[in-house]
């Protein structure tokens, strides 16, 4: 297992495919960072499903209103269009690229409307960068995130089994 120097400030996030380790980056989206620290301990994330998943691109989970399987309001034909209860987030745009294994906010054409929406990169995206909150980096896993379903909308979608801090984690 990769070695986790900040487990403050690493997610520990299991998924249908197997284990992913994201190393999160505070000094570069502390806002970002906070919310899906806060989303991750509230079990926001846990069922909820990689809705949006495009080849040579990236997958695209965290819509915890209609994508969490088991939730009041799960309706796979609207996973993609929610977020949590919370407001949204205030962009945190930075010169940190876009490459295989980046996490970075999901967001609509409005730069701060970033909410619990994320995903993470298969291939280099420089065509995102400066225009999307970067908040983590895969330091483990990312084997299990090629392995994750394509489709928009996905058949059948991979989800998020857990997602925690990997501080609250008991060794």
């Amino acid at each position: 297992m990769a070695e986790i120097k900040d487990p403050e400030n690493t997610i520990i996030m299991e998924t249908t495919k197997g284990k992913v380790v994201i190393q999160l980056l505070p000094d570069l989206a502390p806002g970002h960072v906070a919310r899906i620290k806060e989303l991750a301990r509230e079990g926001a994330y846990d069922g909820v499903v990689f809705h949006r998943v495009i080849e040579d691109f990236m997958a695209q989970t965290g819509d915890v209103k209609f994508g969490k399987q088991g939730g009041a309001d799960f309706n796979p034909a609207r996973a993609g269009m929610g977020g949590s209860e919370k407001p949204d987030l205030k962009a945190e745009f930075s010169n940190m690229s876009h490459v295989r294994g980046t996490c970075s906010m999901a967001r609509s054409q409005m730069p701060n409307s970033a909410n619990s929406q994320f995903f993470i990169c298969f291939t280099d995206a420089p065509w995102l960068n400066k225009q999307y909150s970067v908040w983590g980096q895969v330091i483990e896993g990312m084997e299990n995130i090629d392995k994750i379903k394509r489709g928009e909308p996905v058949r059948d979608p991979d989800s998020i089994v857990s997602m925690k801090v990997a501080a609250d984690v008991a060794a």
